[in-house]
Formats: structure tokens, C-alpha cells, sequence
């Protein structure tokens, strides 16, 4: 009897835990031409952030670029967040995004938000474990560019 009573609540709480899941859709680009253009802005910038491009890193942020992360805080100094990006990870830390994790929704008469998830790999730490972590990228169009205006970085 406790065997089939521990087996009626195991399926309810699956049921349970599916209908939640199902309240959330699958995430699909509602403009794929801008998801595109996106990712690939994506891959350009942790492309120079992984070969210390420091002169890519400077083009793709805003002037008045907001950095918010979890653990350090705010950072609205461009060329404060550039020293610190080149001291602290050119040639120590890599990023790796986990493949299909990206979201891209526009936002009207401005540019569009990302949102995914990736992992860092510090070269001075190199048993140290990496996990997944999610940043939002705000992305700001002028003209034909795109310049990242506010990101917000998360860790565990």
C-alpha cells in the first residue's frame, strides 16, 4: 500500500511539474533576421574579449556603457571598465557560450535585448570548475551599428 501511495504522488508531482513547464514557451525568434544579427554581434565581441582585442572591445561598447555585475557592482566608466577588462582578463579568462541559449527580443525604436547563457574559463584556475552563468545584453542600434549600452552579468 505505502508503495502505491509513494507512486500516486510521484505522479502528481510529475504531472504537476510538467504543466508548469508547459506554461513557459519554447522560445522562438520573433525576427530572425535581428536574432542573426545578434548572435553574430555576440560571437564579434567575445571574439576580441578572448584575444585581449581591446580596440573592438572599445568600438562595440557605448559611451555611457552600464555594466552591472553581480558580484563587483555598477560600472559606468567606459575606459575604467577597458583597464579593468585588460588587466583582469586579457589573457587569463575565456568565454564559451552555451550553444543555443541565446534569446533576442527587439525593443522598439532602439535596438534589442539578449539574453543567454555562458561560461568562463579562468587559464590561472585551470581545475576550477565553470558554470553556467546568464548575462542580458542591451544593444543599442546608431545607424548601422550596434553598440552594447547596458549589460547585466550573473554568477553563481
Amino acid at each position: 500500500m505505502i508503495r502505491f501511495i509513494l507512486y500516486v504522488v510521484t505522479l502528481l508531482m510529475s504531472f504537476f511539474a510538467v504543466a508548469q513547464v508547459k506554461e513557459i514557451p519554447a522560445y522562438k525568434p520573433a525576427d530572425v533576421k535581428l536574432y542573426n544579427e545578434i548572435v553574430k554581434m555576440d560571437a564579434k565581441y567575445f571574439n576580441a574579449y578572448n584575444t585581449c582585442d581591446m580596440k573592438t572591445q572599445e568600438e562595440m561598447f557605448d559611451d555611457a556603457i552600464e555594466f552591472y555585475h553581480d558580484k563587483a557592482g555598477l560600472a559606468t566608466d567606459k575606459q575604467g571598465l577597458l583597464n579593468a577588462l585588460k588587466e583582469n582578463i586579457c589573457g587569463k579568462v575565456t568565454r564559451t557560450l552555451i550553444k543555443g541559449s541565446i534569446e533576442v527580443y527587439p525593443i522598439k525604436n532602439y535596438g534589442a535585448v539578449q539574453i543567454g547563457y555562458h561560461k568562463f574559463f579562468n587559464k590561472e584556475e585551470p581545475n576550477a570548475k565553470s558554470i553556467p552563468s546568464k548575462f542580458v545584453v542591451i544593444w543599442k542600434k546608431q545607424e548601422n551599428n550596434w553598440k552594447i549600452a547596458k549589460v547585466v552579468s550573473l554568477h553563481n
